[in-house]
């Protein structure tokens, strides 16, 4: 079997109904458990999106908004924030089910982090304490910087310092 040509477009307005059903696919384990009908879910959901939306444009307006393309067709989103001499931001890595453990984040962050190590810039990322993905971005050299009980601040760092650089108290 070979390789899937992973590929970046800039977003467009026609994906915004994309973008919603992949973030309702990255909440479907969350609720799965919840007491809520489908239809309350969906609206939840919904709801959640369209302040993320509202979020992202408001406080990363110059951030890279990118459909991730697997063999040409729309398989996740990634947002990556380089504004400034400082951290590279990765604002959001979404994929959809079928295309998350096969590879994919690996290809899209590995071009990202070579870009981080010429620059000599270090990268960082929110990450939910239990979402399966912190073992790619540990695998990758991430390491936890800070929290808040519910997000985890991992930090990779071209020099290793972030990597040296003790768990801050959550």
């Amino acid at each position: 079997m070979t390789a899937a040509t992973i590929t970046l477009r800039p977003a467009g307005d026609d994906d915004t109904a994309f973008f919603a059903a992949l973030y309702a696919s990255t909440r479907e384990e969350e609720l799965a458990p919840t007491p809520m009908t489908r239809e309350q879910k969906d609206a939840f959901l919904a709801q959640q999106f369209a302040a993320q939306t509202a979020h992202y444009a408001r406080s990363r307006a110059g951030a890279a908004f990118d459909v991730v393309l697997v063999d040409g067709e729309r398989a996740g989103r990634l947002i990556v924030d380089e504004q400034g001499d400082g951290e590279i931001g990765i604002v959001d890595i979404s994929l959809l089910p079928a295309h998350r453990g096969h590879g994919v984040g690996t290809r899209l962050l590995a071009p990202i982090l070579e870009r981080a190590e010429a620059l000599g810039r270090p990268v960082g990322i929110h990450v939910e304490r239990f979402n399966p993905a912190r073992r790619l971005y540990e695998r990758l050299g991430f390491a936890v910087v800070d929290g808040d009980g519910v997000y985890d601040k991992m930090v990779w760092s071209p020099s290793g310092a972030a990597r040296d650089q003790p768990k801050t108290a959550s």
